[in-house]
């Protein structure tokens, strides 16, 4: 039977058993009982992303300050803009800091592919116009997403091809002038439907996108790095980590994430009482247990020490857990999730920000965390690990203090300094804003971007 383009073949289950079919079946059944689950959550995704995309338009999207940075940006074709297609590989994209700043931000006009279901290939699954008209129309039918379900048991392409071919029709039809891809995984994805539509492709790359992708996958990562016009990473490291997987140094542009230096300012370390802080998710790279260690020996020796925590993930119950054994349960408030404007107003009266990031087991790694840089503009020191991009950002003894990688009685120390001396971890804010400010201000991160974008335009 020919489903949607894809071949299936049906037969009586006693055929089946007997050509050893059966489990072939079987597996398919439970791919397609996994599959509609996350069908409905990205449903319920694209309904919050809809709204979200409302209030951009309705407030920030009157866009005063993205017009006023495009004039900062000399963007000299507003009657004609470059169009620019954003490409998120989940629905959950579009609420991340750095995501968000490229749509609102980049001086072009902006089409958005993001989330809908494309779970494996990592492809934007529905359109929105962010600069105009607020709207979703699925670039494929929901039939489309159980046919996918099913052609995966026998490991069929079809799906691929209609995908791409899908793909490159809209790129043509919505006359985009390039294609800008977060994360790797993404531009693998994008990057056949960009070659037939003869688009550039600028890809984005974060974190683990560039660590821990699967390694039967860098044959991929070789054809990427030989299609994309552009590759950008977030940190020194990951330029030279993208180098050795076969990106040409020519293509490979640093260029971290800019940071809101009107939002996260105002920290004032030398008044604050001596407490720490952390931010982002519990995850293991982020090494919130090794936070969690170095803090208990500072709050051995300083006893009106505390910590707070925001955010939340897979550790936490074991976060919560470590606290209690270490006899500082009471010294450490887990406050969960918080937006940016909570995390702003938290930094204000806290004496440091506190990350233990690390290489996991499982080759998962930071970029440039953006509570680093947020600390910094809000004038407070950073004790964390030189780790991925957070040595580019935190110059040691400057305007922040760091450690190995599981150093913690090293992390430890530093803490207990700072919580000692409120006039160290002033003269360290102080420096810590004064650098963020002259090297990742939003304003200057998103001009280098917009700059890669505008020269792929022209030199296409």
């Amino acid at each position: 039977m020919s489903w949607r383009g894809i071949e299936v073949p049906l037969m009586p289950a006693r055929k089946l058993v007997d050509q050893g079919m059966f489990f072939r079946y079987k597996r398919m059944i439970k791919l397609l009982t996994d599959d509609l689950p996350a069908l409905l959550l990205a449903k319920q995704s694209n309904i919050r992303l809809r709204r979200s995309l409302k209030q951009s338009v309705s407030c920030s999207v009157d866009r005063s300050a993205s017009d006023d940075l495009s004039q900062q940006l000399g963007h000299e074709s507003r009657c004609r803009p470059f169009v620019v297609c954003v490409i998120c590989y989940t629905p959950y994209a579009y609420p991340v800091t750095f995501i968000r700043a490229h749509i609102q931000l980049l001086p072009a006009k902006m089409v958005i592919l993001y989330g809908g279901y494309f779970r494996a290939a990592g492809r934007g699954g529905s359109i929105v116009a962010c600069n105009s008209e607020v709207h979703d129309k699925p670039l494929l039918p929901l039939t489309y997403y159980l046919t996918k379900g099913i052609s995966r048991c026998f490991k069929s392409s079809a799906n691929n091809r209609l995908e791409t071919a899908v793909l490159t029709k809209f790129l043509v039809a919505n006359k985009v002038d390039a294609v800008l891809a977060e994360f790797g995984p993404t531009g693998v994805a994008v990057m056949e439907a960009c070659k037939e539509a003869q688009v550039p492709l600028i890809v984005h790359f974060h974190g683990n996108d560039a660590y821990a992708y699967p390694t039967l996958e860098r044959s991929a990562y070789r054809n990427l790095f030989d299609q994309a016009v552009s590759v950008v990473a977030v940190s020194r490291e990951m330029v030279e980590r993208l180098h050795r997987l076969g990106a040409p140094e020519k293509k490979l542009h640093y260029n971290p994430c800019g940071v809101d230096t009107t939002l996260f300012q105002g920290g004032d370390p030398a008044l604050a009482p001596p407490v720490f802080l952390a931010v982002g998710r519990l995850v293991s790279k982020k090494g919130p247990d090794l936070t969690l260690h170095a803090f208990s020996e500072t709050a051995k020796k300083v006893p009106e020490a505390r910590m707070v925590m925001l955010g939340n993930g897979s550790q936490w119950d074991a976060c919560k857990k470590l606290a209690r054994n270490l006899g500082i349960e009471n010294r450490v408030d887990f406050q969960g999730v918080r937006s940016h404007a909570e995390v702003a107003s938290v930094m204000k009266g806290v004496r440091a920000l506190v990350q233990h990031s690390r290489t996991t087991t499982s080759g998962q790694s930071e970029g440039t965390p953006m509570t680093i840089l947020e600390a910094g503009a809000a004038g407070i020191p950073v004790v964390a690990t030189r780790h991925a991009g957070i040595p580019d950002v935190v110059i040691d003894g400057e305007t922040g203090l760091l450690v190995d990688d599981g150093d913690v009685v090293g992390m430890a120390e530093h803490l207990t300094r700072l919580a000692m001396d409120p006039n160290l971890a002033a003269r360290l804010g102080g420096a810590a804003r004064n650098r963020i400010c002259s090297e990742f201000s939003m304003e200057k991160r998103i001009n280098y971007l917009w700059q890669i974008i505008k020269t792929a335009i022209e030199e296409k």
